[in-house]
């Protein structure tokens, strides 16, 4: 099984940034699309970015478009989540998904995902 590990969270500003990483490990078994999620408390877990398998395209929710920007190194297995003029309602738990699928215009992670990583930003 392929596991992946986040890290980068914190506690910044508003306005301030974070760069997120993901690293899998394990066996893989094919290529995938990856990407991040969040959840803020009481909120569902919502699409955050997506990136496709060798990193030809990329994908993002409305909410940080232009703000955030994911990337891959898929020698490392590695997915980057860059977070730039971060806004309170930005704070949640930021999850890694491993293989992550577009099912009738919503994105499904149909593996694994991370144990997440905390991003606070305080006004």
């Amino acid at each position: 099984q392929v596991q992946l590990v986040e890290s980068g969270g914190g506690l910044v500003q508003a306005g301030g940034s974070l760069r997120l990483s993901c690293v899998a490990s394990g066996r893989t078994f094919s290529p995938a699309t990856m990407g991040w999620f969040r959840q803020a408390p009481g909120k569902e877990r919502e699409f955050v970015a997506a990136i496709t398998a060798f990193g030809a395209s990329t994908y993002y929710a409305d909410s940080v478009k232009g703000r955030f920007t994911i990337s891959r190194v898929s020698a490392r297995n590695t997915v980057y989540l860059q977070m730039n003029s971060l806004k309170p309602e930005d704070t949640a738990v930021y999850y890694c998904a491993g293989r992550l699928d577009l099912r009738d215009g919503r994105w499904t992670n149909s593996a694994s995902w991370g144990q997440g990583t905390q991003v606070a930003v305080s006004s």
